[in-house]
């Protein structure tokens, strides 16, 4: 068989149809490559326990443990029965629980003083750790033929515990292993010689029998630093390529012409701009009058200007005699920036208008709910050039708007853009009859650390803007443990009226809307993610429609109390965004459709209903939308997790820090590695199963340097064939297409 095959081999063919099956729907794992890259996520070593006591809530585990004892316990008037286990392992204990039929095995062999492997789902019960209906495996009862095949498979070694699933155990796992493993000698190492004797790594064949079968602790470490510098190296090099190519697209140069709408514009300017806009300005003018495009992500913290920057860097564009597109990711956003670009250019907006400036141009928005006069009018203005700045939502890609010359298209919150929706933007703009690349700026208010720009991002050359500008107010934040203490929910309402009463607005965000849509979705994606049967206690999370009733008839009653979420029609979200704009709404009860870019400096007060439901970035983005004025803000996190969940350490982490940029490490060590790089991003997910973003910046950065020479000597590889063979199963089409957007 050849070098390559033998990683391309369906596991259906060595393990059976069953098993291959579930490898496939269950864990992605599809050849003997896939499954030889499935590392183990940590080790047992004989005779050493796990710490019950550091098991993850909800996750599914594996333990090595002993039992301290196990009972029967009737219910039901006798007519039900389960067996309770207890396992103990010196540092905690753990609760087993078997129901009905399931409950005869266990019993006979879970016998006081037995050591076993146990798998299960960690859930809490009466306020004990616990896994129900759990597998296991015997390791020390020599009567068993099963369990002495365990304790010879596992004797004197270290014992892999593989990432598993409920449908297949970790033990089951590592026989399929063992089963592909005489394969690792065929791998193609995708690391340069030069690089691999350079830095003296173990060859990948050793690599990868090391990582799953290690004789000692020096194998491990061993196998983790090739395999870590293998993915970092081989993501850096498809980035770098990426970089390098764009290099060579042709774009128009855009410089900044004196005289122009830029400088009536600054003119204007009721303050002057921080340092920090200043600095990333230049970085941006500098690459807008090259003649390839500009890819740059500017980072700012909530607050930090950067829609300024953007305005600046679109009328400089304008200047120069191109178009610039604004892209936002919800309706309620678009018109937020349209009025917000509109008010800061006043008669500037207005070119060819009555009262408009002579230097001015005309500023359009164009939505999917436009009615159809208004709509045509946009997409006359924009083909005729009329109109040089346009903000819109992804109908801005739609194959009926043409650009007359489109030079600058400005990206808000990218991760919520698909690729196909920023190769449709690019490909609507040319010049003269040619197709030439628009410049791309790619904005998000998301703090990220810079290993995750390196490799999220790692097409978007970084600016980041840290400063935020003078004014801006302090926000206190504080957790509020409901279920525990209930009057400090009672006293939360009462903030919010003071708040009113002092002359201030405030918001209530909820995770869900509450209508029998959004039921039915709840109740598909509790099923999808395989929630228990038995788990009827959990409540769904509280829902906007519900808690606006509750609240109108109760702790605020009397106050002007308005609703706002995404299936709402548009002109009614936009009318109550204007009239809470304009101070005629109290209370706005929303859904996260206000987490980005929502400025109403009169808004000092926020409550986040079920707090522990959204992530940590997400929070400190929906805080951002308090204290933008001159008064203080006040952000309440109302969450009924309990006080030793990592939920509630999440929360009690945002409210600690304002610092954004601290807020994505801790989002960062708190989430599992594969959500770093978000749900939609499966191809680089997939691809990272050693390297941890957070912990590995020296490997990163030190695999990002090694590939800009590689390419940059060689662009094509066409010296460096097992490289190619690499990056080709690294980045099949969907994988090179993501990761071209970041």
């Amino acid at each position: 068989m050849d070098r390559v095959s033998a990683f391309d081999e369906p596991l259906k063919k060595l393990l059976g149809g069953a098993t291959a099956k579930v490898m496939a729907e269950h864990l992605d794992l599809h050849t003997v490559g896939d499954l030889l890259h499935h590392y183990p996520r940590r080790y047992e070593e004989r005779g050493q326990l796990t710490a019950l006591a550091d098991l993850p809530l909800d996750e599914h585990v594996t333990v090595v443990a002993q039992v301290a004892d196990a009972r029967i316990a009737v219910f039901n008037n006798g007519r039900g029965k389960r067996l309770e286990v207890t396992l103990t392992d010196g540092s905690g204990q753990l609760q087993l629980v078997f129901f009905g039929h399931g409950v005869h095995k266990p019993h006979k062999e879970l016998l006081p003083g037995r050591r076993a492997m146990f798998a299960g789902k960690v859930s809490v019960f009466n306020r004990r750790m616990q896994l129900a209906h759990p597998t296991y495996q015997l390791l020390d009862a020599a009567d068993a033929d099963e369990a002495t095949e365990a304790v010879d498979a596992f004797a004197g070694r270290l014992l892999p515990i593989y990432p598993a699933c409920k449908q297949l155990d970790s033990w089951r796992i590592a026989k399929a292993v063992d089963a592909v493993l005489p394969s690792a000698k065929d791998a193609v190492d995708p690391l340069p010689r030069s690089l691999r004797e350079g830095r003296g790594f173990t060859p990948l064949p050793e690599a990868l029998l090391k990582v799953h079968r290690p004789q000692t602790k020096a194998d491990i470490a061993d196998a983790r630093e090739r395999l870590k510098w293998d993915e970092a190296f081989v993501l850096q090099v498809a980035l770098a390529r990426r970089r390098y190519a764009d290099t060579q697209l042709p774009a128009v140069a855009r410089r900044p012409v004196p005289d122009g709408l830029l400088d009536a514009f600054d003119a204007k300017l009721p303050f002057t701009l921080t340092e920090g806009q200043r600095k990333v300005t230049g970085e941006i003018f500098d690459d807008l009058a090259t003649e390839h495009p500009m890819h740059r992500l500017l980072q700012g913290e909530v607050g930090s200007g950067k829609t300024m920057v953007a305005l600046r860097a679109m009328l400089t564009v304008v200047d120069a005699g191109g178009q610039a597109a604004m892209l936002a990711p919800t309706e309620v956003l678009a018109q937020q920036h349209h009025r917000s670009i509109t008010e800061m250019m006043g008669e500037l907006a207005e070119g060819g208008m009555l009262g408009g400036s002579d230097r001015g141009t005309k500023v359009v928005l164009l939505t999917g709910s436009m009615g159809v006069p208004a709509r045509r009018q946009a997409l006359l203005d924009l083909v005729t050039g009329e109109a040089g700045i346009v903000i819109g939502t992804h109908a801005l890609i739609e194959d009926k708007v043409r650009f007359h010359d489109l030079g600058l298209v400005v990206v808000d919150e990218q991760h919520r853009f698909g690729v196909e929706q920023r190769d449709a933007l690019r490909s609507k703009a040319h010049s003269q009859g040619e197709r030439r690349s628009p410049h791309l700026l790619v904005m998000t208010a998301t703090p990220i650390p810079r290993t995750v720009a390196m490799t999220v991002f790692g097409d978007l050359e970084t600016s980041v803007l840290d400063q935020l500008p003078a004014g801006r107010s302090p926000i206190a934040s504080h957790v509020v443990p409901a279920k525990d203490k209930p009057h400090f929910l009672a006293r939360a309402w009462e903030r919010v009226r003071e708040e009113v009463e002092n002359g201030h607005q405030a918001y209530v965000v909820c995770p869900r809307i509450g209508d029998d849509a959004d039921e039915a979705a709840g109740e598909k994606k509790g099923k999808k993610a395989g929630a228990p049967e038995d788990d009827g206690e959990k409540r769904p999370p509280i829902a906007v429609l519900e808690i606006t009733e509750e609240l109108r008839r109760g702790a605020l009653a009397g106050l002007r109390t308005e609703v706002l979420h995404g299936r709402m029609h548009p002109d009614d979200k936009d009318d109550v965004m204007r009239r809470f704009a304009a101070g005629q709404v109290d209370v706005l009860v929303a859904t996260t459709v206000i987490e980005v870019g929502v400025n109403v400096p009169n808004a000092t007060a926020m409550v986040i209903m079920d707090a522990d439901r959204f992530g940590v970035s997400q929070l400190h983005q929906l805080r951002g939308r308090v204290g933008r004025g001159s008064a203080p803000g006040l952000c309440l996190l109302v969450s009924e997790a309990h006080e030793a969940s990592p939920a509630r350490a999440r929360l009690g982490a945002v409210a600690a820090t304002l610092d954004g940029f601290e807020l994505s490490r801790i989002d960062l060590e708190q989430r599992r590695e594969g959500d770093v790089l978000g749900q939609a991003q499966s191809g680089v997910r997939s691809s990272l199963r050693m390297l941890t973003v957070i912990d590995d910046e020296e490997v990163i950065a030190a695999a990002r340097e090694e590939a800009v020479a590689i390419v940059a000597a060689d662009p094509e590889l066409e010296h460096l064939p097992e490289l190619r063979t690499a990056l080709d199963a690294l980045l099949d089409k969907d994988r090179e297409e993501y990761l071209d957007k970041g």
